[in-house]
C-alpha cells in the first residue's frame, strides 16, 4: 500500500476497530470447543450426541436471527449502530454464559451471543468494503478474517491456560467435580467480556459508512468529509460522483426483495449463497468445534488436545496473513480454486489415515495442513467476495441473505457432525467433506466472476 493519496493510518485504524466484531465472533465461536470437555460433565450431557450437538450448535440459531435482522436494520439505521448492538450482545452473552447454573440458561446466553455473531459477521466486512479504496479492498476486508483468527487463537490460548491438567484416564464424574468442571469453563466465557467492552467504547470513534450515508442527498457534505479524510479532496469528489451515479440509476429500479428478483441480481445472489454455504460445508469448522473428538480419535488425551488446539490456531493465524497479501495479487477466484482443490486432497488423505488406524503426529500434520489451506483461501476470500459483489442499494439485504445461508449451513454442519461421526466414523465423514470440496471447485470454476481491483460501483455495473 504505497499510494500516498490515501490516509492509510486512518483507514487501517477504523477498519481494525470495526473488525473487532470479527475478533469477538472468533472468540465466542471457538471458546466452546475448549470448554466442552468440562461443561458437558457439569451439566450431565456426556454421551448424549443429540444434546451435545444442540448445545454446540444453539449459538447458530442466534446467528440466523442476527443475519436475518442485520440486513434490514443496517439498511434502515446504518452499519455503525448495529455494530454497537453486536458489541453489547457479546458483553451480555459472555457474562451470562459463564454464570449459567442450568443447561437452559447456558443455551439461552449462547443464542444471545450467536445473535451478536450474526450481526458482526455480516456488518464488519460490509462496513470495511464500503469505506476502503478498490485496489486495497481485499486486504482491508481480510483484516476482518485476521481478527476472527486472532479471536480464535485467543480463545484457544485462554482455554489452554485456564484449564488445569487433567489426569490421564479421568472419568466423567471426576472431571465434573474438578476445578475445571466447576469453575474453569466459566472463566473461559467470562474472558470475552473485556474485548467486547473495548469494542463498544472504540466504535464511538468510527464514522458511519459513506456509501450508506450517501443515499440521502442532505448527507453528502458529511460523506465528503469522511472520504476527504480517507483520500483527499479529489478522491472524495470522484467517489461521491460514482456513488451518486449508481444511486441515481437505482432510483428507477425496484427496491428491496423486488430488486433481488431481477435475473442479473438474482444470479449473483445465488452465487453468493452457494459460496457462503460452501465455506461451511467444506468441513473445516468441525476441527475447531469438535477438536476433542477428532484428536481423541487420533489417540490424544484431554491435556494434549488443548495444546494441539493452540497449534492449529497458530497455523490459522500465520496462513491468514498469506491470504491477506495474495488476495489483491492472485485474485479471488484463483485462491478459492486453490482452497477447494487443496482441501479435497487433504481430506482424502485424512480419511485414509483414520480408516487404516494411523494416529498421532501424521494425523495432526494433516489437520494442520487443512487449516493452513483454508486460512489462506476460503476463510478470508469468501467474506471479501460477499462484501463486494452485491449492488449498493441492496447490499445489506443481499449480504444478510448470504450470511443467513452461511450460518444455516454451519448449523447443519455442527449439529450433524456427532451423528455423521457415529454412523460414518471419522474416515467416512472426512471423505464426505472431500466430495463437497470437489463440487465446490467445479462451481467456483464455472460461476465465480473476478472482482480484483474494481470499485464497488464498477462491480455493480458489470452485473
Amino acid at each position: 500500500m504505497t499510494d500516498n493519496r490515501y490516509n492509510w493510518n486512518y483507514l487501517i485504524g477504523i477498519s481494525l476497530i470495526s473488525a473487532m466484531g470479527g475478533l469477538l465472533f472468533g472468540y465466542d465461536w471457538v471458546v466452546i470447543g475448549g470448554a466442552k470437555p468440562f461443561y458437558e460433565p457439569y451439566f450431565g450431557i456426556s454421551g448424549n450426541p443429540f444434546m451435545q450437538g444442540w448445545v454446540m450448535s444453539c449459538a447458530l440459531a442466534g446467528c440466523l436471527i442476527g443475519a436475518v435482522i442485520s440486513g434490514w436494520l443496517s439498511d434502515r439505521y446504518g452499519r455503525k449502530k448495529l455494530l454497537l448492538l453486536a458489541a453489547g450482545l457479546f458483553v451480555a452473552a459472555s457474562l451470562g454464559t459463564g454464570a449459567a447454573a442450568t443447561i437452559s440458561a447456558f443455551i439461552l446466553f449462547r443464542i444471545l451471543g450467536g445473535i451478536g455473531i450474526g450481526l458482526a459477521s455480516n456488518l464488519s466486512p460490509m462496513y470495511i468494503a464500503e469505506i476502503t479504496p478498490a485496489q486495497a479492498r481485499g486486504r482491508f476486508v481480510s483484516l476482518n478474517q485476521l481478527t476472527i483468527v486472532i479471536g480464535i487463537l485467543a480463545a484457544q490460548l485462554i482455554n489452554w491456560r485456564i484449564a488445569r491438567p487433567v489426569p490421564d484416564g479421568a472419568g466423567i464424574a471426576e472431571i465434573a467435580a474438578s476445578w475445571n468442571g466447576q469453575f474453569g469453563w466459566r472463566w473461559m466465557f467470562y474472558a470475552c467480556a473485556f474485548p467486547a467492552l473495548l469494542f463498544f467504547s472504540l466504535m464511538g470513534l468510527v464514522p458511519e459508512s459513506p456509501r450508506w450515508l450517501a443515499r440521502k442527498k442532505e448527507n453528502h457534505p458529511k460523506v465528503l468529509r469522511i472520504l476527504e479524510r480517507a483520500g483527499g479532496n479529489a478522491y472524495a469528489r470522484n467517489e461521491l460522483d460514482a456513488i451518486s451515479a449508481t444511486l441515481s440509476n437505482e432510483k428507477h429500479a425496484p427496491g428491496g426483495f423486488r430488486m433481488l428478483r431481477e435475473p442479473a441480481v438474482f444470479s449473483i445472489l445465488v452465487t453468493g449463497i452457494v459460496l457462503a454455504v460452501f465455506q461451511q460445508w467444506c468441513g473445516i469448522n468441525v476441527i475447531f468445534n469438535y477438536a476433542q473428538e477428532i484428536f481423541g480419535g487420533a489417540g490424544y488425551e484431554v491435556s494434549d488436545i488443548l495444546f494441539n488446539i493452540v497449534i492449529t490456531g497458530s497455523v490459522n493465524l500465520v496462513f491468514t496473513f498469506v491470504g491477506m497479501f495474495t488476495v489483491d495479487r492472485l485474485g479471488r477466484k484463483a485462491l478459492m480454486l486453490i482452497g477447494a482443490g487443496g482441501l479435497a486432497g487433504i481430506y482424502a488423505l485424512t480419511g485414509a489415515m483414520y480408516y487404516t488406524g494411523i494416529q498421532g503426529l501424521p494425523l495432526l500434520i494433516c489437520v494442520v495442513a487443512a487449516i493452513a489451506c483454508y486460512a489462506m483461501t476460503l476463510a478470508p476470500v469468501t467474506w471479501v467476495i460477499l462484501s463486494e459483489i452485491f449492488p449498493n442499494r441492496v447490499r445489506g439485504l443481499a449480504l444478510s441473505i448470504a450470511t443467513f445461508a452461511l450460518w444455516a449451513a454451519c448449523f447443519i454442519l455442527t449439529y450433524t457432525f456427532p451423528l455423521l461421526n457415529k454412523v460414518l466414523r471419522e474416515s467416512g465423514t472426512f471423505w464426505l467433506y472431500g466430495v463437497i470440496c470437489v463440487l465446490g471447485f467445479i462451481f467456483i470454476y464455472r460461476r465465480l466472476p473476478e472482482t480484483k481491483g474494481k470499485t464497488l460501483e464498477q462491480i455493480e455495473q458489470g452485473i
